[in-house]
């Protein structure tokens, strides 16, 4: 099982692109083309997990209500988006929110359900915007939005599996390898900021 979740991670990060989730490019209609479309940035795949291992990170029940948060306040972003709301710094929100994420998983400190969600969801906003503002008015539209948001929620279990797999691998040194994860996704989000 940990093998598995750890291949299936990979392989979605080796097929995202840097920051290519919110060209506009391609197909942007229908249920598969809304699933597709975050997978294809290495921005939202790394936010999305580390929401996923943040989430584990704090245990309990932020297991699943800190993804919960961050996927509701995501489709209230694209809402805006799709309403032509202006959010201010939206790309460099959706960059910023993986060096955040990194960072506080990196610290290696649990936080309180309440912080998590809140943290969560202000970062979830610029990444719906970002996906709402290129969503197409259509009934496909609705699809496409279903897409994302059970893409966002696949990767948000895998960095769950992650951060569970690590703990069952070895109690001991579990915390300094999800600390270790947490500055790579940071690094890995300063990085998109050099190249953006």
């Amino acid at each position: 099982m940990n093998r598995s979740v750890f291949a299936l991670s990979a392989a979605f990060a080796l097929m995202a692109s840097p920051v290519l989730a919110h060209t506009g490019a391609g197909s942007m209609s229908g249920l598969w083309a809304g699933f597709a479309h975050p997978m294809g940035g290495l921005d939202h795949v790394l936010a999305m997990v580390a929401v996923g291992v943040l989430a584990a990170q704090s245990g309990g029940r932020s297991l699943w209500l800190v993804p919960a948060a961050f996927v509701a306040m995501m489709v209230f972003g694209g809402a805006l988006g799709v309403a032509g709301v202006s959010v201010p710094l939206v790309m460099l929100g959706v960059v910023g929110s993986v060096v955040l994420l990194g960072a506080v998983i990196a610290v290696g400190r649990r936080l309180p359900m309440a912080v998590a969600m809140a943290l969560v969801g202000a970062l979830a906003v610029f990444h719906g915007h970002a996906h709402g503002a290129e969503m197409p008015l259509t009934a496909a539209g609705l699809d496409y939005g279903a897409g994302v948001a059970a893409a966002t929620a696949l990767l948000h279990a895998i960095g769950i599996g992650l951060a569970m797999g690590v703990r069952r691998a070895g109690e001991s040194f579990a915390p300094q390898a999800i600390r270790i994860g947490g500055g790579t996704i940071a690094a890995a989000g300063v990085a998109l900021m050099v190249i953006g």
